[in-house]
């Protein structure tokens, strides 16, 4: 037994609350990655009650199971090539995608530039609510309150500065506009509206919304707080037939990448697995949402993990899997926090001095976020960094559940509404603004699959081809790898293919 490997995986599978038995042999595991082993253990094992124990029966056939998986393929210089009697109606379907990308304008970084960011957030968003919201009362400014005495019903919008919890319990938020603050109380005690103290929680720094109340002295007593939100719509369809397949955080040049699952994935293109071929000869199109590379210096002593620890050799090799993929599927790929571009968001593309003479006219690098209309169906793409402020400031959101993150933004329809969450440019106009309405909204950044329907928005988080790193091992996060989301134009609905097993 490899003592070595043994004491590894029981470090690992101790952030999980799982116990190793005194007999295990990985003796068996070979080349596979100790972190593999402690996911598949973890979700072996994760609906299980009581005392976990991983023996030794267990763990052989958790590696049985892995060695299976095994892509017959690992070799860098491999060519994958189609299977002859493979016969894709994709290649056949002419490509039909339109693509639209942020309007960044130029911004010196000083004061004016913030006050002109936050003056284009609140003009759009003030817009949609005004559109699609009956207020009655609405008043044309903040500064309009003092026009007005006490039990005056009014509806105002604005952008929430700041919210305290008052020494009798009740919830205060500020929200300002180009002319004034307002002091809105949330009341703890119920009304005949109910209690709004649970809405309250939901208020986030720095959006903008609408607070219908009554005026109480230099205070406006909150009734109902409506946020931006989507319109219910129907589900679109496309007349064509075809696929869309949607992958994130692929980490070319960690460790923990998983490219043999990768090239597992890349030979279903190609006809070459057996399971469910149908969908894979239906695949038109592939959306990479960001952090296809690990990145140098992304944090803190990274270089220990990495396998290939120089960034255009981690670009190189990814562009030589992306030439893999069949050449009638059309590829968009966006930057992450991890890719050699910009953290700033909107991020450009990637540029042609980190991919070099990768031109292939099937691969296409975009912004991050960008708008993809695929024969009419409206994709917005966006990485999803700041899904990590918005699950750490809304209450019930969780990483287990990224859709459930993805949907308080489109409610809010911003990419980003808390400010300093993560780093954006103050450009004259916020591109970050949800101003179209999409079919399908498409994250990934949290390395955990989520798929919901909200108001007849898909929305799709496409996970990670990177095994359990040991960040989250420490916070007890437990991604889903290789675990492909494929959305059918033809009856409008998600399939997800797992590249952990044998197809």
């Amino acid at each position: 037994m490899d003592t070595n490997k043994a004491k590894e995986l029981a470090a690992q599978l101790a952030g999980a609350d799982i116990l190793v038995a005194s007999d295990i042999d990985l003796s068996n595991a070979g080349s596979i990655d100790i972190s593999l082993i402690s996911s598949k253990v973890i979700d072996t094992y994760k609906d299980r009650q009581g005392l976990k124990i991983l023996d030794n029966a267990t763990l052989q056939e958790i590696i049985s199971e892995l060695s299976k998986e095994k892509a017959p393929i690992s070799n860098p210089e491999v060519e994958v090539i189609r299977k002859p009697d493979f016969e894709p109606v994709a290649k056949e379907l002419e490509a039909q995608y339109t693509i639209s990308t942020p309007n960044v304008e130029g911004s010196e970084g000083n004061v004016d530039s913030f006050v002109s960011y936050f003056r284009s957030r609140l003009e759009q968003i003030r817009h949609i609510i005004e559109a699609r919201s009956n207020l009655s009362g609405l008043l044309r400014s903040i500064d309009e309150l003092k026009n007005y005495m006490d039990g005056r019903e009014v509806a105002i919008v604005g952008i929430v500065n700041e919210k305290v919890t008052t020494k009798a319990g009740n919830v205060m938020v500020f929200i300002e506009d180009e002319t004034g603050t307002a002091r809105v109380i949330f009341s703890r005690y119920p009304s005949r509206q109910g209690s709004l103290l649970g809405e309250a929680e939901k208020i986030i720094n720095d959006e903008v919304l609408a607070v219908k109340g009554k005026i109480s002295g230099q205070f406006v007593i909150a009734n109902e707080v409506l946020w931006p939100d989507v319109p219910i719509k129907e589900r679109k369809q496309s007349g064509e037939k075809f696929a869309i397949a949607f992958l994130s955080d692929l980490h070319v040049g960690s460790k923990l990448f998983m490219e043999d699952n990768f090239l597992h994935f890349v030979n279903w293109l190609n006809g070459n697995v057996e399971g469910r071929k149908d969908l894979a000869g239906k695949v038109k199109y592939i959306i990479i949402n960001g952090d296809v590379a690990d990145g140098i210096g992304v944090y803190p002593s990274q270089e220990r993990d990495l396998a290939i620890p120089d960034i255009f050799m981690q670009y190189k090799r990814l562009m030589e899997l992306v030439e893999m993929i069949p050449d009638y599927i059309h590829v968009f790929m966006l930057p992450g926090n991890h890719d050699a571009v910009q953290r700033a968001e909107p991020q450009p593309q990637l540029g042609s001095e980190i991919i070099n003479d990768y031109n292939m006219d099937n691969v296409h690098m975009l912004p991050n976020p960008s708008y993809i209309t695929l024969h009419g169906i409206e994709v917005l793409a966006y990485h999803g960094t700041s899904l990590d402020s918005i699950i750490a400031t809304i209450p019930g959101m969780s990483y287990a559940n990224p859709e459930k993150a993805m949907i308080e933004l489109l409610k809010r329809r911003h990419l980003s509404p808390i400010y300093g969450g993560n780093i954006i440019v103050p450009s004259k106009h916020d591109a970050l603004t949800i101003d179209k309405i999409p079919d399908i909204l498409t994250m990934g950044h949290i390395h955990k699959n989520g798929i919901a329907n909200y108001h007849g928005v898909e929305i799709v988080n496409s996970g990670t081809w990177q095994a359990r790193t040991e960040f989250q091992i420490k916070q007890g996060h437990i991604p889903t790898p290789c675990l492909l989301p494929v959305y059918d134009s033809e009856n409008g609905t998600f399939v997800q293919i797992d590249f952990n097993v044998k197809l």
